[in-house]
């Protein structure tokens, strides 16, 4: 599709780049938020990539919709001699997969589910084409995904994997939604992985959870200190599997305050992931320290 423009009241253009989520669409969007934010333009309030589409905020005073419109197609049509070439951050988190929270939780609503019988990891593993749900936590670990954006609530990224379309895990949503999910649950619906940052309702599979802090307004966390929400879009994140004892510990150096997530910088580049992509995610996981 060619990219759609629609006003959003008086204050808001969104901006549609594709009908489907890709690293394509996900790379466009991101490279044109950012050179809108490098280039100041006054009137410009706010700016928000998501998955395959964006949203800007403007003052109607200052900038009319269609000098914005005008801006963004200018920086669009741009991209065709720009490398796509994204400097970023690798972050590493610790999951407990298969956890007694999300458990009790999932065992709660599985009237809302699809296959009440199992759980939600079996669940998953199953309509994948995995043989267990050992087998599907390591294929859900093992490479590393894209935050393409953050929102619903505060703090939630959505992740993306970096793997081939054909070996996307898909699984649906709960028939529907549950009214509890813990905080820190790592979540999946359609092609998106997601990490709960508060306790609330939801509707994503559960599959686990994790003891690192994501989101929090007091900003006691070390690496929350300098802005309340950790991840921003563009993030690369990788999953480790870990076992309750470790769980406990991080749990217990986070609610001190002493906790902060394994990151590091990394530059990501689509061409080379489009050559090679299984090995060039691989690469981009060395740079973690």
């Amino acid at each position: 599709m060619s990219t759609r423009y629609t006003p959003g009241g008086d204050e808001h253009l969104f901006v549609e780049l594709s009908e489907s989520m890709s690293l394509d669409a996900f790379f466009r969007g991101i490279l044109i938020t950012r050179e809108l934010a490098a280039r100041n333009l006054p009137g410009v309030t706010e700016i928000c990539p998501a998955n395959a589409s964006y949203q800007v905020r403007f003052d109607p005073d200052v900038l009319s919709v269609q000098t914005l419109r005008a801006e963004l197609e200018a920086i669009e049509a741009g991209l065709g001699t720009t490398e796509a070439v994204l400097d970023t951050r690798i972050v590493e988190i610790p999951v407990l997969y298969n956890d007694p929270w999300t458990h009790e939780t999932l065992m709660r609503f599985r009237d809302r589910h699809q296959a009440p019988e199992a759980t939600d990891l079996e669940y998953a593993a199953r309509i994948n084409g995995y043989t267990d749900a050992e087998r599907f936590i390591e294929a859900h670990s093992a490479t590393p995904w894209f935050v393409s954006m953050v929102g619903f609530v505060a703090g939630l990224p959505f992740m993306y994997q970096m793997v081939e379309r054909d070996r996307q895990i898909q699984v649906p949503k709960y028939l529907r939604p549950r009214t509890d999910t813990p905080k820190g649950t790592l979540g999946y619906g359609g092609a998106f992985s997601c990490i709960y940052s508060v306790r609330g309702a939801g509707g994503y599979q559960m599959f686990g959870i994790t003891p690192v802090p994501i989101y929090d307004p007091e900003q006691r966390a070390p690496h929350l200190r300098e802005f309340m929400i950790f991840f921003r879009p563009g993030d690369i994140v990788k999953f480790r599997p870990i076992d309750r004892a470790e769980y406990d510990a991080i749990e217990a150096e986070a609610q001190a305050g002493r906790y902060a997530p394994r990151t590091a910088p990394v530059r990501f580049d689509l061409a080379e992931f489009t050559a090679d992509p299984t090995g060039y995610p691989a690469t981009l996981l060395e740079a973690l320290p």
